[in-house]
This record gives C-alpha cells, sequence and structure tokens, in this order.
C-alpha cells in the first residue's frame, strides 16, 4: 500500500492526470493506490479547509484537522459505500475530526472576549501564550469553494468566524454546514449521527448566538458600495499614517466607535480618543521604522507590517492587520502579531 502524499498539497495538485476518471480513482484507491486517492480528494482540499477553518478559527488547526481527516477517510476508504457523494462523505469526516478537536481544544478568541477595552495605552507588550488566539485567513484558499447560501468571502470575515467561536461544536458545525454549505438538515444529521430534530434546534439556537455578534452588513457587501479609489486611500493611508507618525491622519480614517486589537496582546482600544492615544504610545513611537504591503485576509482588506530598526535595515515581518469598514470608513483594526501569518499569505517574511 502506497500512503499517498497530500501533505504536500502544491506537488500533489499539480501531478494529477486529468484522464483518469474519479470512478477509476476510486476503484484504485480502494485498492490501495495512494496516487489515485490524492488526486481524488485534490478538488475538495481547499474548501476542506476552509470548513475546518470555520470551524476551529485558525488556519493552523485547520491545516491540522484537514491533515486528520484525509488520513481517516484514506483509512476508511473502504466504508464508503457511495450511499453519498463522496464530497458529502469527505465533509461527514471532516466535520467530525473537527468536532473531536473542538472537544479537546480551547475555543479560538479575541482580545475582546478576555475583558474590556483600555482607555489608554498599555506599554507593556507581553503576549498572552495561555489563550488559543483567533487567526487570519488568506484568501488564496478561497479560490475553488463552491458558492452556497453565504458567500465564500462572507463566510470566513472575521466577524463570522469570530461569532462561530462561541457556539458549542454542534451548533456550530450545523450552522455551517446548512448556511455556509447547504447541506439540508437530513444529510447534517446523517453527517452528524444525530436527529433532523436535533439539527435544526442546533441550526436556531446558532442563528440566533451568532445574529447577536454580526455587525448588520457583511464586508463583502459594504466593500461592494466602496469604490476602488476610496478603498485605496484608506488602506495605503491608514498604512503610511503609521509610517509617517501621522495621528491625525489617521484618525481622519476611522469611526467614532472605532476599534483596534491587537491579538496576542490582551489590551484592545475602543473608540477615537483611546485608539489615538495607543497609536502615539505604540506603534509612532515605540517603533522606530515600517514598511508595508498591501494584501488581504478573510476577505477583508489587509496590511502586512514590517519592521526595522531604522530605514536602512531588514525589516521583519510584524503583523497582518486586517481592516473591517463601516461606510467609508474603518471601524475595527485587528493586527495579528505573529510572523508565522505572512508565509500562508504568499508574503515574505523580512524585506531587504
Amino acid at each position: 500500500m502506497v500512503v499517498p502524499e497530500w501533505d504536500r498539497p502544491g506537488e500533489a495538485e499539480s501531478s494529477l492526470v486529468d484522464e483518469v476518471s474519479p470512478v477509476d480513482d476510486l476503484a484504485s484507491a480502494r485498492d490501495g493506490d495512494g496516487a489515485a486517492f490524492t488526486r481524488l480528494v485534490a478538488p475538495l482540499r481547499r474548501e476542506l479547509h476552509a470548513h475546518c477553518y470555520r470551524m476551529l478559527g485558525s488556519g493552523h488547526d485547520a491545516d491540522d484537522a484537514v491533515q486528520d481527516a484525509l488520513l481517516r477517510a484514506w483509512r476508511g476508504l473502504a466504508g464508503f459505500e457511495g450511499r453519498s457523494s463522496l464530497r458529502t462523505w469527505l465533509y461527514t469526516v471532516a466535520t467530525r475530526t473537527c468536532l473531536d478537536l473542538v472537544a479537546t481544544r480551547a475555543r479560538r478568541a479575541t482580545p475582546m472576549d478576555l475583558g474590556p477595552a483600555s482607555e489608554h495605552a498599555v506599554l507593556d507588550l507581553t503576549p498572552r501564550t495561555d489563550v488559543a488566539w483567533l487567526g487570519p485567513y488568506p484568501d488564496i484558499d478561497l479560490a475553488d469553494e463552491p458558492t452556497a447560501r453565504y458567500q465564500q468571502r462572507e463566510a470566513v470575515e472575521l466577524a463570522f468566524v469570530a461569532a462561530c467561536q462561541h457556539l458549542p461544536g454542534n451548533q456550530r458545525a450545523a450552522l455551517l454546514l446548512f448556511d455556509v454549505l447547504g447541506f439540508t438538515a437530513a444529510e447534517i444529521a446523517t453527517m452528524m449521527d444525530t436527529s433532523t430534530t436535533s439539527v435544526n434546534s442546533a441550526l436556531a439556537r446558532a442563528r440566533r448566538i451568532v445574529a447577536d455578534r454580526l455587525p448588520a452588513q457583511s464586508q463583502l457587501r459594504t466593500l461592494r458600495t466602496v469604490d476602488d479609489a476610496r478603498l485605496r486611500e484608506l488602506v495605503t493611508g491608514f498604512a503610511t499614517a503609521l509610517d509617517r507618525g501621522d495621528p491625525d491622519a489617521l484618525i481622519a480614517l476611522l469611526t467614532k466607535d472605532v476599534t483596534w486589537s491587537m491579538p496576542p496582546l490582551p489590551a484592545w482600544y475602543h473608540g477615537i480618543d483611546a485608539v489615538r492615544d495607543f497609536a502615539v504610545a505604540v506603534p509612532m513611537t515605540r517603533c522606530p521604522s515600517w514598511r508595508y504591503r498591501t494584501t488581504s485576509a478573510n476577505g477583508q482588506p489587509a496590511v502586512a507590517f514590517y519592521l526595522g530598526a531604522d530605514a536602512d535595515a531588514r525589516h521583519d515581518a510584524w503583523s497582518i492587520t486586517v481592516l473591517t469598514l463601516r461606510d467609508d470608513r474603518i471601524a475595527d483594526i485587528t493586527s495579528f502579531i505573529d510572523p508565522a501569518h505572512f508565509a500562508p499569505l504568499g508574503l515574505p517574511t523580512a524585506l531587504p
């Protein structure tokens, strides 16, 4: 038996042989052909990864979940009787894998989950390593995802994924499988080994909890109302205001009730005055030289910030800052401080 090389998706997907049919691959995979199994699951890998991210709130955890789910599927392929589609069966395996992880790991949190906002800049920049933090998600992994009731980008927006983390595992799975992926309640009941009544009950409770935590309008819909020139002005204006140490230029881009959080730092800020105080005291004063690249994450505009000792020094990866807009202003700033977030977004970890 040849074990499939799904842990290297780039290599595996690039070697697909289009002439081989899925039916032939399924038969070969059941006979122990790892390459056939890799070809069989490759078209579904990215959407399974996005599903696991929504369930777990972490790209790293999603990597682990997909790896584990595909290993389970490979080992259990003989049990796939074809009563459902291969896609449905793989989602069943992936969802159950995520539910196992949800039961054993702390839910992914944001600084807002830990306590009230700070009114003034907190100069202690010691990260909280005892908290499992929500992480960003690369847009490049959304390319092959199916469109369902939630647009694919809406379903990985920070507010939605953060809200899902407040749901018990069964409610989280029911909501994502039904509202995002379009499975029926009966299908979900089979996938989760429960009753349709239980699925409908979990779905109703999940919708109430999530609705209370979501803004009135998704980022996808907000971005459709903001023209390209204004969007560039907001993103580059935000980055250059920090780079130049210009608090007035920064404040001009923000809503009055703006929030700024920086996981894994526990402190967060709410309102123009608190955000200005933090910006002047920390990034505009204590950080000597910035460079940046505009990017996107979670279907939202983002800035990759690099920090250097001076303008001529090498600048190392510092944060992926995801911007949430309301109307034509920035309403929320989430700076994910960790160089590990750069590579999944296709970004270098240093600028010369």
